[in-house]
């Protein structure tokens, strides 16, 4: 589960360009930003220049340092900084590999699951899919192997006690994104936020980043985890069994109100059945599924 591999490598005290990034995600880092002090959303993404080793406008190669096994199909890839030098991405936000596979360009966005603040690296959770071009290239890497990265692209600039109560529904590795804003909210004490997360997975064995979201929600009382599988049930088991339903969601995320807002990531089926697809051109879309059933829409759904 979370944190069951260790890193293998040597770290790489090289120091790269001081510029580019790096990403995880999974359904995407869909194109759609939120502005947090208006409450609305909007329908392009905002690539702005950052304080970190990032560019918007160029790609940079990152220096790979070490790799963690954490499931059967899913890696824990962490890219070398200069010592003191931190990622400082913007939360919540995500960034853009770049590799030539096959004589053709591949591009993918990733959420870093490492916080801002870490120092003389960042963390990209990968999984492996049978026909992902750029997982699998991912996968090939071994320690001191570069890839092209960059960014941030912003999704929403999230900000302390914006909403008193954050709904967050995430299926496989649509858990990195939440996993940034649930580390930013832990980490300030002065945030006060609620927030209930709902992450669904095939088996336990496919819980990714397990440890970490129990140790944040046994740390902190304004968090609470709650977990939905399919099969390989152990007898011990105190999440749910199965999918997402409207019960669910009804019990466990907080009601439409302007105090509130519910993220949603996962795969493209998932993100139809809970919240509806996104629209053209990585547009939020129309709000559907469970959450239109329940009364939300689009004022307290946000879709990455």
């Amino acid at each position: 589960m979370g944190g069951s591999g260790i890193f293998t490598g040597m770290w790489l005290a090289t120091r790269r360009p001081i510029w580019a990034a790096a990403s995880v995600a999974v359904t995407g880092c869909a194109f759609a930003s939120f502005n947090a002090l208006s409450g609305q959303f909007l329908s392009m993404s905002s690539m702005a220049p950052s304080d970190g080793p990032l560019n918007p406008q160029e790609f940079t190669k990152f220096k790979l340092g070490g790799v963690e096994t954490l499931s059967h199909n899913t890696k824990r890839f962490r890219f070398v900084l200069a010592d003191e030098e931190v990622l400082n991405l913007p939360v919540a936000s995500c960034l853009v590999t770049r590799a030539s596979i096959n004589n053709e360009e591949v591009i993918r966005p990733y959420t870093p699951t490492s916080t801002p603040r870490d120092k003389g690296f960042f963390d990209l959770v990968v999984k492996a899919y049978p026909e992902g071009k750029m997982s699998r290239h991912i996968f090939s890497l071994q320690p001191g192997d570069e890839l092209e990265m960059k960014g941030p692209i912003t999704k929403i600039p999230y900000v302390a006690n914006m909403k008193k109560e954050i709904g967050m529904i995430a299926g496989g590795t649509g858990i990195t994104p939440m996993f940034q804003v649930l580390q930013e909210i832990a980490h300030d004490s002065s945030d006060t936020t609620r927030v209930s997360l709902i992450f669904a997975n095939v088996s336990p064995s496919d819980i990714l980043l397990k440890d970490e979201l129990d140790a944040l929600a046994a740390k902190h009382p304004n968090i609470s985890v709650h977990y939905v599988i399919e099969k390989d049930v152990p007898a011990d088991w105190t999440g749910s069994v199965g999918y997402i339903t409207d019960e669910i969601v009804d019990r466990l995320i907080p009601k439409p109100s302007p105090d509130t807002l519910v993220m949603v990531c996962g795969p493209p089926p998932m993100m139809k059945a809970i919240s509806g697809s996104k629209g053209p051109n990585y547009t939020q879309g129309e709000v559907d599924g469970v959450l239109k059933r329940l009364g939300y829409s689009t004022e307290n759904v946000f879709k990455f």
